[in-house]
This record gives C-alpha cells, structure tokens and sequence, in this order.
C-alpha cells in the first residue's frame, strides 16, 4: 500500500560542508578588506600564498591515500585553513615561512589525523603555532599602518627575495598588545590602553577597524546558521569579566577589556577559529565552557604569559579539554533519568 506523502514535514536544510564554508569565506572578506587597507599587499601575498600551499598540501596528501581530489578539495576547507592561517601570519611573512606553517596546518594537524572530521586541533592554529616558535623574529616582524606603506616591489622582495621587514626604517612596528606587555615589563603604567575604543593607540588602528568587521561577519554567521553562538558570546564573555575584574582591581597596570577585546585576534579568533565543529565542543553546555575557558586563557597568556597574543594557544588547549567537556556536559536522552 502507498502512502501520500504532499503534505510531507521533510524540510531539506542546505548545511551541506561546501555552503558552510564559503558562507564563512564570505563573512572573513569585510575584515580582510580592512586589513589590507590598513596593511597594504602584504595581507593579500599572505591569503594568496596561504590558501595555495594549503589547498596544493591537500591534494598531494589527498593522491597519495587514493581520494578523490574533487571530491574533497571541494569543500573549501583547506581554502578556510589557508585563509585564516594568512590573517594570523604578520604582512608580508616570506613565503618559506607561508609554507612551513601550511604543511603543518594541513599535513599534520588534519591529514595524518585521517583528514576533515578527524582533527582534534584547529589546523590554522597549529600552523600559526609552528611558526612562532619556531621563528619568533620573523612571526614579530608586525608592518605598521602606515600611509603610504611599503611599494609593491619591496613588498615582493620581502616574500620571495629574501630581505628583512625588519631592516625597512618606518614600516614596522609594535602592535598594540606588543606594547602593554612592554610596558608592564619596564613597570610603566598601561593606562593609556585602558581608557576604552580610543582606535587608533600605538598604530592600532588597522587591527581594531579589521576586529569591528570580523565581530559583523561572525553576526551575520550567527543569523545564517553557520556557527552557534555559544562559543563567541562565553569567549567575548569570558575576556571581558576576567579583564574587567583586573582592570577593576588597578587600572594602571591592567588594560581594559575594550582593549582586549579589539585588539589582536581575539574577534577572528571567536567567530571563525574557536567555532572550528571538528575541535570545538558540541554540546550546548559544553561550548559555553570551551568558549569561557578560551577568553580566560587568552587573557592569562597575554597578562601572564611570554606571547603577546594569546588566541592560538588558548584555542589548542581548550581543543584538548573538548572531549572531557563533552563527556561530562552531554544532554539528558529523552526518556531516560537523569542517570541514563
């Protein structure tokens, strides 16, 4: 016997891997924009180099298991991973440097963990990570937002030839966090941080704009169904009481949270990083807690801690609790007890 099925309930949610990705690459372009804006070539040499080392680390990797190259290359995942490893990278990062941190973000941090779903760390993280240690002069080699900044020839000659940014006399610069750490290091006051959104303070003002942008990108995300919200709000959350409570405590020698909050990657980093579905974690609960434990450890690291930064390591840690989380937040099955 048949059955009519027109008046079905089925709804067919378009969630498919590809869309969510490129829903996300969309909502990163504001912020790039105002990166490159502010920063010039060099945001684009990085994304460009990036994505093409990612995805061309993919597809080796990819041919060797036997895998369909379009199949998996069409995600866009390793477009994500190479597009968000280039805004963590300082401008105009040589493109050696683009390639180590994208083997390691590709190669070891996914697919020797069996690929996209199997991953227990943020790829783009453990690249960005790599490099720093690694190569701490070169992962500090910040160009300031200069007007104008450095020509496209000596852009180019920086990525591919080999010449220091650093030996450039006006480019580069310290970023704004690089700068409160000195300060509480030389034992000087960081009130001058501390006084709320002045964009602008230390040459900041390109990363700050770019944090406003990606903040709107991550709410569009939130109002299409891309990401959940839990993550960024207890993330944001987490920074701003923690900050807020320090700053309370002695607002001379602790920055503000509005400073934390728009400085560095803290806004890429909630919206588009920590929201990672493979390392983060999924239950409700559970993703307040990841997000709140990211925005402690972020400021920990950044008040405490030898990095100036502290996103990417907050994240890496946090991807090792995910589990533990998960186990102990998991919702109660329908029908069972509070036991089962």
């Amino acid at each position: 016997m048949r059955f009519s099925t027109e008046s079905s309930p089925h709804i067919a949610l378009d969630t498919s891997v590809p869309l969510i990705m490129r829903r996300l690459l969309l909502a990163l372009v504001p912020g790039t924009l105002a990166l490159f804006w502010f920063f010039g070539v060099g945001v684009v040499t990085n994304v460009l180099l990036a994505v093409a080392f990612c995805v061309g680390a993919e597809a080796a990797i990819l041919a060797l298991r036997g895998h369909s190259l379009r199949l998996f290359l069409g995600d866009s995942s390793a477009i994500v991973t190479g597009w968000l490893l280039a805004l963590a990278l300082p401008p105009l990062s040589p493109w050696w440097l683009i390639l180590v941190a994208s083997f390691f973000a590709i190669v070891v941090a996914k697919q020797l963990y069996g690929g996209l779903g199997y991953n227990p760390f943020n790829p783009a993280m453990v690249g960005y990570v790599v490099a720093l240690i690694s190569f701490p002069v070169d992962m500090t080699s910040w160009i300031s937002a200069t007007d104008p900044g450095p020509s496209l020839i000596t852009s180019l000659a920086v990525v591919f030839g080999g010449d220091s940014l650093g030996q450039l006399d006006g480019v580069t610069a310290a970023t704004a966090l690089d700068a409160a750490k000195t300060q509480v290091a030389l034992g000087r006051m960081v009130s001058e941080f501390s006084d709320g959104p002045a964009f602008g303070l230390l040459g900041a003002v390109g990363t700050e704009w770019a944090a406003v942008l990606f903040l709107a990108g991550g709410v569009w995300m939130i109002s299409q169904g891309v990401t959940n919200w839990q993550i960024p709000v207890s993330t944001l959350g987490g920074l701003f009481v923690i900050a807020f409570f320090f700053w309370l405590l002695d607002s001379e020698v602790f920055a503000s949270p509005v400073f934390h909050l728009f400085s560095g990657g803290t806004m890429l980093g909630a919206f588009f990083i920590a929201t990672d579905p493979v390392s983060a974690s999924t239950t409700p609960r559970g993703r307040l807690v990841f997000g709140a434990g990211i925005g402690i450890l972020v400021y920990i690291i950044r008040t405490w801690g030898g990095y100036p930064d502290g996103v990417a390591f907050a994240v890496l840690l946090m991807n090792l609790m995910a589990p533990t989380i998960d186990h102990y937040t998991r919702p109660r099955v329908y029908g069972h007890g509070a036991e089962g």
